[in-house]
């Protein structure tokens, strides 16, 4: 019995193949024959990392088109592999014990930058327990070359009770060919065929009922598969596809996208989609609870008011229903309006908005405390919990932030959905009697008290200083009186707000700016460091 592709009929045009001697180096086959002067057959490649020689054109004549200037290549047949079947890299993968040579390498530098040698202990142990492929239920055969299942019916002997397989970088393109895979591995649950580069699905394949995550990101499907998928991927919970260029989301039969009952997570990271209204077609998927659409071209976000609702479908069910997790990281959204429509989504309770305009403070957006601020339901946010003392010091200084603004522009409240609500949870003033006027003191005479730590490099070890400052200081004058404080007058200062919860503290570079205008509030940190 034969368990190997048939050499005798050399390679094929779309084949997968890896360099002889470097199953990392993975291209696709895009013409086989002659070479104008020179013997023998060629074989043209199309390599997936570029590093070619030519764009599948040499001393003038074209031999294919490769994807770029420099990622094609024409190769012997001996130098390119054809890969192994799935049971012959588990063989390869938990059966062949290592060399001399390779455990010859295992070793660490001493401090002397001497090798030492390192001995795995228990090694025999767990090879042993490997290699008894009955009881084998998580297998890891990422960049083996695999580009076919094997002797048919052999996969369910040998790995009976297989739940968890990654496939990552191998050879595999054709669908039938993974719902064989599937269809022998009853147990399976998770399949990983991520940078396998995948044929358009054609045939049918078998239900794939054990299946509850799929990974299928860099692989080239884009929605229409996806659609096509979904009649075999009964019971999905997990479905990831980064980096598959997709940029429209096409239902199959109605405007939404159907199916997909038990569906929790969708990753959607690092494509094309540009429209918020191709993302509204998922909204029916009544089990989503987390969507992550980092690294999009998003520009904005909307959630339907009623009226939209009924124009779109007739339904009872809310827009993203059980929807609990956005990530909208590294898009191009700079609007308030935007994130103000996240409230609007029932059950949202994280989501990331990193690497937006509208959360890049050195190019005009809103500092944390902000966007915090804004988003009521929020708990975590760019990847960080937002605990309750966060919340309520961001929340009031929101507010104060609000308010200064107010009284050049009242305008301005129409902007700031959650302020009345806000200024009546804490009970802030929203006036500013002059200096020494009798009754309640409000935010605008008040003091804050101000906590000032010197980080700057040629500052010296300096004790951390604890000021009452009036709420008017301007960063101006609080960056003279830092000179006077700390005895830095030959240096010049800029100054950083330390926020809870933010990984970066925020710079005050606005010295016209006051405390209160920048909503600084009492019991803050700030740093003071120098300019460059």
């Amino acid at each position: 019995m034969q368990d190997s592709p048939d050499s005798s009929h050399g390679f094929r045009v779309g084949q997968r193949v890896h360099s002889s001697g470097d199953s990392r180096r993975i291209g696709t086959v895009k013409y086989v024959g002659p070479v104008e002067g020179y013997s023998g057959t060629w074989v043209g490649v199309d390599w997936d990392n570029g590093e070619g020689k030519h764009d599948g054109s040499i001393n003038g004549v074209r031999y294919f088109h490769a994807k770029s200037e420099r990622s094609g290549s024409l190769v012997r047949a001996p130098n390119l592999s054809q890969g192994i079947s799935l049971l012959e890299a588990l063989e390869k993968r938990y059966r062949s014990k290592s060399t001399n040579d390779e455990e010859d390498e295992m070793y660490v530098l001493s401090t002397s930058n001497n090798r030492v040698s390192v001995q795995l202990v228990g090694k025999d142990k767990i090879q042993d327990k490997l290699s008894r492929f009955e009881e084998l239920t998580n297998a890891s055969l990422a960049y083996m070359g695999v580009s076919f299942p094997g002797i048919p019916d052999q996969i369910n002997t040998t790995v009976p009770n297989m739940k968890e397989l990654d496939l990552t970088g191998n050879l595999l393109s054709d669908w039938k060919d993974v719902g064989k895979i599937c269809g022998q591995l009853p147990a399976l649950q998770a399949l990983n065929l991520s940078n396998n580069l995948m044929s358009p699905y054609k045939s049918e394949l078998p239900p794939l009922e054990s299946i509850r995550i799929l990974v299928l990101n860099n692989t080239g499907v884009d929605w229409e598969q996806v659609e096509l998928l979904r009649q075999s991927l009964t019971a999905i919970e997990e479905l990831h596809l980064i980096g598959n260029n997709i940029s429209r989301v096409l239902p199959m039969s109605s405007s939404f996208v159907q199916g997909f009952n038990s569906l929790r997570l969708l990753n959607l990271d690092d494509n094309c989609i540009a429209e918020w209204d191709e993302v509204m077609k998922l909204s029916q998927l009544r089990c989503l609870e987390q969507l992550y659409l980092n690294k999009n071209c998003l520009n904005s976000i909307f959630y339907p008011d009623n009226g939209q609702q009924n124009e779109l479908e007739a339904t009872s069910y809310r827009p993203f229903q059980n929807l609990r997790c956005l990530l909208l990281g590294d898009n191009n959204i700079g609007d308030l309006v935007s994130v103000d429509s996240l409230n609007l989504f029932p059950n949202l309770v994280e989501t990331r908005l990193s690497e937006n305009p509208i959360a890049d403070t050195t190019s005009g957006g809103v500092p944390r405390f902000v966007l915090i601020a804004r988003l009521a339901k929020i708990k975590v946010f760019n990847g960080s919990e937002v605990t309750p003392r966060e919340r309520k010091d961001s929340e009031i200084r929101y507010v104060r932030l609000v308010i200064s603004r107010l009284h050049a522009n009242a305008e301005e409240i129409k902007q700031h959905p959650r302020f009345s609500e806000l200024k009546s949870l804490y009970g802030i003033e929203d006036e500013r009697p002059s200096t020494g006027a009798s009754g309640p003191q409000t935010i605008g005479s008040g003091f804050l008290s101000i906590t000032l730590k010197c980080v700057g490099a040629s500052m010296g070890e300096k004790q951390p200083l604890t000021k009452k400052l009036p709420a008017t200081t301007t960063v101006g004058k609080l960056k003279f009186l830092c000179e006077s404080f700390f005895k830095l007058k030959s240096l010049k200062l800029k100054l950083f707000l330390q926020e809870e919860g933010s990984p970066l503290p925020v710079l005050l570079d606005n010295d016209t700016s006051s405390l209160i205008d920048l909503g600084i509030g009492n019991e803050s940190i700030i740093l003071v460091d120098e300019e460059n």
